[in-house]
């Protein structure tokens, strides 16, 4: 394994999309009403998604103390449930289909970096969560992930790699159990 200096890291490459004022008022607004503990109408959290670019789908759950990194770079189907504290690091795409479950505390994580360079070079892969997936509580879905419809990834599990359909997924790294 390489040494790294981080005084050579920039992520000067990556470009999230938006320009700054807007990434800025996004996080104002997520701050104020997606990752308070305030209770804010599931409705009106909708709306704020799709004012800032988000596609959103009818009856979408998304409970208090939520954290979404850009709205833009989000897609979520019909009857789909966020739990408490979740956090979507979408520095891609993250796209959730419809009547998924997305258990308290997981997190889907889009980024991460290339620890075999020195300069420790970010890197970004999206994530599909097809109809009807579950992620348990404080699971976490890795970088380019695709769980297939129906899959489940239990608590505490990671997922490093795609989950077939109506798979049952366990572990770190998840194995499929079922």
């Amino acid at each position: 394994m390489s040494k790294h200096d981080l005084s050579k890291y920039t992520n000067a490459g990556y470009q999230p999309g938006r320009n700054a004022f807007v990434q800025v008022m996004w996080y104002i607004t997520n701050a104020l009403f997606f990752k308070s503990s305030c209770v804010f109408s599931y409705g009106f959290k909708r709306a704020l998604l799709r004012c800032y670019g988000a596609k959103v789908g009818k009856s979408v759950v998304i409970k208090p103390c939520v954290n979404i990194k850009y709205p833009w770079l989000l897609s979520v189907g019909e009857n789909t449930w966020i739990g408490e504290n979740v956090w979507i690091d979408n520095l891609a795409q993250v796209t959730i289909g419809n009547n998924c479950c997305i258990s308290q505390g997981a997190m889907l994580l889009c980024g991460n970096h290339d620890f075999s360079k020195e300069t420790f070079d970010l890197k970004v892969e999206s994530i599909i969560l097809e109809d009807s997936v579950w992620i348990g509580a404080k699971a976490i879905v890795c970088p380019g992930v695709k769980m297939e419809e129906g899959s489940m990834l239990t608590t505490g599990s990671v997922a490093t790699k795609d989950c077939l359909k109506d798979g049952v997924y366990q572990g770190n790294p998840a194995l499929k159990k079922k």
